[in-house]
C-alpha cells in the first residue's frame, strides 16, 4: 500500500510591521511637548514676573558689604513686605475711605479718568457674580458674514439708539483674543445672533485660550 501523500505546509503570514522609527521618533517628539510646553510656559510666566518684581526693588537693595552687588530675591521679599505693610495701614485707616479718594483723584486727571473708569466698569462685568452685567453669550458675525465670534450681551440700548435702530437690538460686546478686557460694542439685531447656553466663565475660556477650551468637551 501507498502512503497518503501529505499537503505542503501553509506559508507562514507575515507579520504586520509595526510603524517606523523615524514615525515613532516624531510621535514621541510630538508627546513630550504637548507633556512639557504647558509646564514650561507656565515656568516662563512665573520667572518673567518674579523678575519683574523683584528688579523694583531689588536694583536699590545693594550693600557695601557684599561689594554692591545684586541679591537675586531680595527684592521680590521687598515688594511683599511693603504690600503687607500698605495693605495694614489701608485696612487700619479704613480701606473705603482710602480707595474712595484714590478713585475721585484719578477720575479728575484728563485721559486717565475716561480710561480708569471704563477698564473698571469692564472688570466688574466680569468678575461681579452677584449682579453681573453681561446677561447672555451669543454668537456674531464678525468681520463679516461667514465669521462668526463669541460676544456678550450687556443689555439693551439707550433710548436714542433705539429711536435709530428700534427696539430689537442688543448692545454686544466682542471681547479680543487673548485679552478679553479690550473688544468693540456693537449694536446688533436679535434675529442676526446666536445665543448659546453658556456661562461667561466659559465663554471667558474660550477667548482667552484661542479657542483651545470649549465647554462640555473635556
Amino acid at each position: 500500500m501507498t502512503e497518503p501523500e501529505t499537503a505542503p505546509l501553509a506559508a507562514p503570514m507575515p507579520r504586520p510591521r509595526g510603524p517606523g522609527f523615524t514615525r515613532r521618533l516624531r510621535n514621541y517628539l510630538f508627546t513630550g511637548l504637548l507633556v512639557l510646553a504647558p509646564s514650561a510656559l507656565t515656568a516662563w510666566v512665573l520667572l518673567l514676573l518674579f523678575n519683574r518684581v523683584d528688579n523694583l526693588l531689588g536694583r536699590y537693595l545693594r550693600f557695601a558689604a557684599l561689594d554692591y552687588r545684586r541679591i537675586p530675591g531680595l527684592g521680590f521679599i521687598a515688594t511683599v513686605v511693603v504690600l503687607v505693610i500698605v495693605g495694614w495701614i489701608a485696612s487700619w485707616i479704613g480701606s473705603r475711605s482710602l480707595f474712595g479718594v484714590w478713585e475721585q483723584w484719578l477720575s479728575r486727571i484728563p485721559g486717565v479718568g475716561i480710561l480708569y473708569g471704563s477698564t473698571k466698569s469692564l472688570g466688574e462685568a466680569f468678575l461681579n457674580r452677584d449682579k453681573p452685567a453681561f446677561k447672555r453669550v451669543v454668537l456674531v458675525q464678525w468681520p463679516h458674514p461667514g465669521l462668526w465670534r463669541v460676544a456678550f450681551v450687556a443689555g439693551p440700548p439707550s433710548p436714542a439708539v433705539r429711536a435709530v435702530l428700534g427696539d430689537e437690538i442688543e448692545v454686544v460686546f466682542v471681547p479680543h483674543t487673548p485679552n478679553p478686557a479690550s473688544g468693540f460694542v456693537h449694536y446688533a439685531p436679535r434675529k442676526d445672533l446666536h445665543y448659546l447656553d453658556w456661562s461667561v466663565e466659559d465663554a471667558l475660556k474660550v477667548v482667552v485660550s484661542g479657542g483651545v477650551v470649549q465647554p462640555g468637551i473635556s
